[in-house]
């Protein structure tokens, strides 16, 4: 089955673009479309109304484009919004959730760090898929700040240093042995959290998992675009499009939108 329309990914700003580039990697061929909502960032502090609400701004927006197939490249619009959108509109959907269960089946500690958003760990979702292990400890920690500080290009700054010590330490000193990534953004932070954390320590995010997946629904629904021309790439922001430029290392455009 050959489709040509391009994959459509949102997210409440430009940690997505991890998942994107994850997808890219791995479907090189295919056209994309990422949204940025940045301007409401964080979707964590919202409340389940509100992001279902911005969820489906987002949808429409990328349907409005033609997307085949939508990526919902955020784990708090994933876990608290997924199923209003599947109920909704009749193109596939690919969630992102944190990617507790390789951690909880090789932990040999049986305690697992989880890093996310509050909208993600309040969840009726996120309780559910850790209901299914109940001999494993989850010590969860919600990433105030963060994202924020993500989305104005202070990865590397002193703040976002002194925020992950406090945020990591309770976990090292808690005997975790892996520790999950449950915000799209954060997979932006894993350099400096690997000089926090010990070297036995595994760090998990779910990029590459949700790429085989988009493949996987890609091959079995819609279908995959023909490979022999050019592939197309594009990006929208709603707020100051430098930012996402420069975590695409300026290798494409960004186009500003008033969405």
């Amino acid at each position: 089955m050959e489709n040509n329309q391009p994959i459509g990914l949102f997210d409440s700003g430009i940690g997505g673009t991890s998942i994107w580039k994850a997808i890219h990697k791995l479907l090189p061929h295919e056209d994309t479309l990422y949204l940025a909502d940045s301007k409401n960032a964080p979707y964590g502090i919202k409340s389940k109304a509100e992001i279902i609400a911005l969820s489906r701004k987002n949808t429409e927006f990328l349907l409005d484009h033609q997307c085949k197939i939508i990526v919902v490249a955020c784990n708090t619009a994933t876990t608290n919004a997924i199923q209003e959108l599947r109920s909704r509109y009749s193109v596939p959907f690919i969630g992102i959730e944190p990617a507790i269960k390789p951690a909880a089946l090789h932990s040999q500690t049986h305690k697992i760090g989880i890093l996310a958003t509050q909208g993600t760990l309040n969840s009726a979702l996120f309780h559910q898929s850790m209901q299914q292990y109940q001999n494993v400890v989850f010590v969860e920690q919600i990433g105030h700040g963060l994202v924020e500080l993500i989305e104005n290009g202070q990865i590397d700054s002193p703040t976002m240093e002194s925020l992950l010590h406090q945020y990591l330490r309770p976990m090292i000193a808690a005997n975790i042995d892996y520790l999950v990534l449950g915000c799209s953004h954060y997979p932006y932070l894993i350099p400096q959290i690997q000089k926090i954390l010990p070297p036995h320590i595994t760090i998990i995010d779910s990029g590459e998992a949700v790429a085989r997946q988009t493949q996987r629904v890609l091959e079995q629904t819609v279908g995959l675009r023909n490979p022999t021309s050019p592939s197309s790439q594009r990006f929208f922001t709603n707020t100051d499009p430098q930012v996402l430029e420069a975590i695409l290392d300026h290798k494409y455009p960004v186009i500003p939108t008033d969405f």
